[in-house]
């Protein structure tokens, strides 16, 4: 991949050089990216008087069927065909073979309220499943329902410990090579030049362009480019949100480890036992605008269903920990066939080689 970015301050040019795949939605892409421009008729150069945009409605979906290995997946990839977006989801397994998942979804293209669309993914769900769906029923769901399904705002202790523990972090396997960070204050008299040459992973552009977003950081003009299929180099011409370099040594520092922390493990993964059991777990930081990265529950089913391992039940929540919002990713897997078991070192690296690759 190759980006140039280029701004005056008011209006944005961004190139991109992309590989697609063979399932490579061009047209959807190209839909998302004009949803996340401004419109030519909302840019102004005064904003206070734009609104905020209206939070989509959030609905629960109710599926229960009867159980089989890799189902999670199937449905998961069926919603996230359909464009709806999983922000919560509780599934339990009963002792008759029978799963009852919950999701908590929004629709991107706004009208899962109609019948027609909730039609569509019924029939969507059911050539998936087939004739085992016993209950697939939609509902919006209000702000008193969210608020009786959150989690609880903590964590177990040996769960923050395994996971956010800096000292423990040192020996984690589960990472990224450091990537090599500079910043030249010299070159430019109004930008100071961010220089990074980092591992290429899944998502490494949206992994800085969210932390400088979190830092209230802007980009008058960047290059990235790729070196085969291993390292990305990116020249980055940045200043604050009042028009002025970084001149605080503690800013830049501190800019600095947040980038070498986020582009070496974008992610956590661990897994721990709970009793004769193993729970799978995976964090994802939450940006300070209370977005998440996408499709993270999507991988980590595809990687449980590539190594054939029977999920027993899986829920998301987002908690507080060291004065940062995560996401959290917990599931707990189903060893009650010892011939199929996997390893949890196996488990752990496939779930991980998912999300970064």
């Amino acid at each position: 991949m190759i980006e140039d970015v280029s701004t005056d301050g008011k209006w944005c040019y961004i190139v991109l050089w992309v590989v697609g795949r063979a399932n490579t939605r061009w047209g959807l892409l190209k839909k998302r990216l004009m949803e996340a421009c401004p419109s030519c008729s909302g840019i102004s150069y005064y904003w206070p008087e734009l609104q905020p945009a209206k939070p989509p409605d959030v609905f629960i979906l109710k599926f229960c069927c009867l159980d089989r290995k890799g189902l999670l997946h199937d449905v998961t990839e069926v919603l996230c065909q359909l464009e709806l977006t999983i922000k919560k989801v509780k599934v339990s397994t009963t002792p008759d073979g029978k799963v009852m998942d919950l999701f908590f979804i929004t629709d991107t293209r706004g009208v899962l309220h109609t019948n027609k669309r909730k039609e569509d993914v019924y029939d969507h769900l059911k050539a998936v499943v087939g004739d085992t769906i016993i209950i697939c029923d939609i509902e919006i769901v209000g702000p008193e329902v969210m608020t009786c399904s959150q989690e609880p705002s903590f964590l177990p202790l040996a769960i923050t410990e395994d996971m956010f523990n800096i000292e423990m972090l040192e020996d984690d396997r589960l990472a990224l090579k450091c990537p090599c960070i500079t910043m030249d204050n010299l070159l430019s008299p109004s930008h100071n030049l961010l220089q990074i040459v980092s591992q290429n992973h899944k998502g490494l552009l949206y992994d800085v362009m969210r932390t400088l977003k979190d830092f209230n950081i802007q980009i008058s003009y960047g290059r990235v480019t790729t070196k085969g299929k291993t390292e990305c180099e990116m020249d980055l011409f940045i200043m604050q949100a009042d028009g002025k370099k970084i001149v605080d040594p503690s800013k830049q520092k501190a800019l600095r480890s947040r980038l070498e922390m986020e582009l070496s493990r974008p992610l956590r993964v661990s897994l721990i036992s709970r009793g004769p059991d193993t729970e799978l777990l995976v964090a994802n930081p939450v940006e300070l605008s209370g977005k998440g990265r996408p499709l993270v529950f999507y991988d980590i089913t595809l990687a449980l269903k590539m190594l054939d391992t029977p999920i027993f039940s899986a829920k998301i929540g987002r908690y507080l920990i060291g004065g940062r919002e995560w996401e959290i990713y917990r599931v707990l897997l189903d060893e009650s066939d010892a011939l199929t078991s996997v390893s949890k070192k196996k488990i752990g690296e496939t779930v991980w080689q998912m999300l970064m690759s």
